[in-house]
């Protein structure tokens, strides 16, 4: 690759300017509500020029204070010498429009964890052959975190590129791994301290054991979710008095979809769309209720992407973005609520180490069976989200869902850190954190013979019959995914799924796709029919 070390000064130039705001060791709201801040300048997007050039107070010493726009134009003429004498080709003179430079410098960028060179050159507009950088950059694989890549600049209106939630606070990562919900909960006091729903898998559950749920099955964190419950209608701290907040606590206004359950279901799938969308290059741009749409910024981390993602998805113009914005909106309440999320990062961060690769694993079916595979890369838990799941389905005589006396086996050695709803959890490093090093979830499992929480299986062991337990199923299937620190890692991508030397591959959409290996090649069908066949024999890994 060519070296410019000769552009490196340009990286002042996407310096960005930032606010911290001290945190407090237990943060109460105040009475009432701050009064709407004017827009802000974190936006240049067709359909909202009225979102520019303004200030903001600071949300922590003025809280009742809403900053006046400047009356005054950016920048004065100079005043004419006093000494002269105007003359007539000073009188004649007409006004002139003054022409704006375009900025052609490249953009200088470092790359983040989970980036490919691929991914990077869709979000920048260019071709991947158009990136530089002083040290090799691999065509396929994960970028080395830090490495500066130098790219033509042709993007030019964007979202704001201000990094405004951490990638470790948003997904269910080490950062959260102590982090007592229902302690929270009661001690803040509000609605969700005394709330109560029942649901059919559980029964009777409190809200604390709701949100824990939420973002264990959905691996988000659950700080993330209590922060935006309480910004949206403040049931973490608060009693609210209106209809609407009570039924539909995340402000998602559709029949059915009352509850918070229901609500917290539709928000992490929001979630998870902005993330792992923009974090895989198959979302560039967010849309508005009122139709218009605007590119994100290129530079932006996956946890930022999914914020303007999910709001984008409330509200338009000012008050998307007020919510995004760090000294006012959403994240500047989740610093008061749990102090400082970038001080965590620093702690985790990265999440993809350097030279992250998958341990080796085995299909997950038993020595001479043969099963249908059913599903190509789809979502890990909802049906958005992170592509990280793949299906597989035992033979029967029936179709729908059926009792199954086949085995989903262990694909390697671990911990069962986590056995229910379908669920079985298996932790490959054994420190018992569904949150910390690689995971895999199994769904669908019956819960008659069922490997119980806390049991330590080996390589090939039995973990439950497949089944249509736990979400949406319409036959009796096995669906299997992974998660390395909390993160869903895509089944097809740097680091694809391999299964005993069968690796997946992506198809034009989710669940289509295929396995190969050797030059042989299995193709994902519901059908369950020849061609999807996939026996592991006796000689198999």
């Amino acid at each position: 690759m060519k070296r410019f070390p000769q552009l490196l000064f340009l990286g002042l130039i996407l310096s960005l300017l930032t606010a911290a705001c001290a945190a407090e060791d237990y943060w109460l709201p105040p009475s009432a509500p701050p009064k709407s801040p004017p827009a802000l300048a974190l936006v240049l997007a067709t359909g909202v020029p009225d979102l520019l050039s303004q200030s903001t107070p600071d949300p922590v010493n003025n809280l009742d204070e809403t900053a006046e726009p400047s009356s005054q134009p950016a920048e004065n003429p100079p005043a004419p010498d006093q000494d002269s004498e105007p003359t007539s080709a000073d009188s004649a003179q007409t006004p002139t429009t003054e022409v704006a430079l375009v900025d052609t410098a490249p953009f200088l960028y470092y790359a983040q964890a989970a980036d490919t060179l691929p991914v990077v050159a869709t979000r920048y507009g260019v071709d991947s052959s158009e990136i530089t950088s002083q040290d090799p950059i691999p065509e396929s694989a994960y970028l080395n975190p830090g490495q500066l890549l130098v790219i033509p600049r042709r993007l030019t209106e964007t979202t704001s590129p201000q990094h405004t939630m951490p990638d470790s606070e948003v997904v269910f990562s080490p950062s959260a791994t102590d982090f007592d919900v229902e302690a929270f909960v009661t001690q803040a006091g509000g609605k969700l301290s005394a709330y109560t729903e029942w649901l059919k898998s559980s029964g009777i559950s409190t809200g604390a054991e709701i949100v824990t749920r939420v973002a264990t099955e959905n691996s988000i964190n659950p700080r993330l979710l209590l922060s935006m419950l309480e910004y949206q209608s403040s049931w973490v701290y608060g009693e609210p008095q209106d209809e609407e907040a009570i039924e539909y606590p995340m402000g998602y206004v559709e029949r059915y979809e009352d509850g918070l359950y229901s609500q917290l279901v539709w928000a992490v799938n929001q979630l998870s769309t902005g993330y792992y969308a923009y974090r895989e290059g198959r979302m560039t741009d967010i849309g508005y209720p009122d139709g218009t749409s605007i590119r994100l910024a290129p530079d932006l981390n996956a946890g930022s992407a999914a914020l303007q993602y999910y709001y984008a998805q409330h509200y338009g113009g000012a008050e998307w973005v007020e919510a995004i914005d760090p000294n006012i909106g959403l994240p500047a309440l989740y610093t008061r609520m749990f102090g400082d999320p970038w001080e965590r990062a620093e702690m985790v961060e990265p999440l993809f180490p350097r030279g992250l690769v998958q341990p080796p694993l085995t299909l997950p079916i038993p020595r001479g069976e043969t099963w249908a595979y059913t599903g190509g890369p789809h979502g890990a838990w909802e049906h958005d989200g992170a592509f990280a799941a793949l299906d597989f389905a035992p033979g029967s005589t029936e179709p729908g869902c059926v009792k199954s006396n086949s085995w989903a086996i262990a694909s390697a050695s671990g911990l069962v850190v986590r056995s229910e709803h379908g669920v079985v959890a298996l932790d490959l490093d054994g420190d018992g954190r569904e949150q910390t090093g690689w995971v895999l979830i199994y769904l669908h499992l019956e819960e008659d013979g069922r490997v119980p929480a806390g049991s330590w299986v080996d390589a090939g062991d039995n973990l439950g019959h497949p089944s249509c337990e736990g979400g949406i199923s319409t036959g009796t299937h096995l669906h299997i995914a992974r998660k390395f620190n909390g993160e869903w890692i895509p089944a097809d991508g740097p680091l694809p799924f391999n299964l005993g030397g069968w690796v997946a591959h992506a198809g034009p959409e989710p669940y289509k796709g295929t396995l190969t290996r050797d030059g042989e090649t299995i193709t994902a069908c519901t059908c369950a029919n020849a061609a999807s066949f996939v026996t592991r024999t006796e000689d198999d890994p």
